[in-house]
């Protein structure tokens, strides 16, 4: 298995777009940034829908470094979106961002969501990185919120990506797959566990999509180092290509 199995980036004669997409919790960068970067341009992302990026001093400067050194660039998120991030290529063509704060949860970390519309020659994509809560009821709760803000978005075509701290199955998991498709559900490719890197046993963290988005691969991508997914971060990544209709 090779990441050059996955499809390119492209546009379709019939105008549709190939899409690649990354999802990947950081950890804040505590880790080997230059794995992490490495990691990030091998799979060469159109899009990386982060968690978990750098939210306290300077955290601007380092995701900044971090968009500069895996050659994309910053869309929106970070500390307005308590951690979720979005990265582009130069591909996209940037519509609008907003950063959202989720409803505090007593004595738990707060939450929020990074989104975006982009245009892909002239396709519209919307975009949502998020990072669900650690206890149950949150978690749910916060899984309704996402589905609240694809539907405000305002496109026909939404991703959904991050670290849902739920393995299918589970209430969260199981609220958005009621309305989005799970792209290792829809067409597995790589490795399916994320968490932990080290030795992965679940998979929480994963792309969704609204219908109409074809998956044509997702899942764990291998790099041209393996050591290097383990010493990014605590999690795998999650890579996907889909392709997006064209509008009309």
């Amino acid at each position: 298995m090779a990441i050059s199995e996955l499809p390119d980036s492209r546009t379709e004669d019939d105008g549709s777009v190939v899409l690649r997409v990354m999802s990947y919790n950081v950890r804040s960068m505590r880790d080997d940034e230059e794995a992490l970067a490495r990691v990030i341009r091998a799979c060469a992302p159109d899009v990386v829908l982060v968690q978990e990026a750098p939210r306290f001093f300077r955290w601007r400067k380092h995701a900044a470094r971090l968009a500069a050194r895996s050659e994309l660039v910053l869309l929106g998120g970070g500390a307005p979106a308590a951690g979720p991030l979005l990265l582009c290529s130069l591909r996209a063509a940037v519509e609008r961002t907003e950063d959202v704060l989720l409803p505090l949860t007593p004595g738990l970390h707060r939450r929020g969501l990074a989104t975006a519309v982009v245009r892909f020659a002239g396709v519209r994509v919307g975009l949502i990185s998020c990072h669900l809560g650690l206890r149950a009821d949150e978690r749910y709760a916060q899984a309704g919120m996402v589905l609240d803000r694809v539907a405000a978005l305002g496109t026909p075509y939404v991703l959904v990506a991050g670290d849902l701290n739920e393995r299918p199955g589970g209430p969260a998991f199981t609220r958005l797959t009621g309305r989005l498709r799970d792209g290792w559900e829809a067409a597995p490719w790589g490795g399916e566990h994320t968490f932990p890197a080290a030795a992965p046993t679940g998979r929480i963290d994963a792309i969704l999509a609204t219908p109409g988005v074809a998956f044509l691969g997702c899942g764990v991508p291998p790099t041209p180092d393996p050591a290097d997914l383990r010493a990014a971060t605590d999690h795998l990544p999650v890579l996907a290509a889909v392709r997006v209709p064209a509008p009309g």
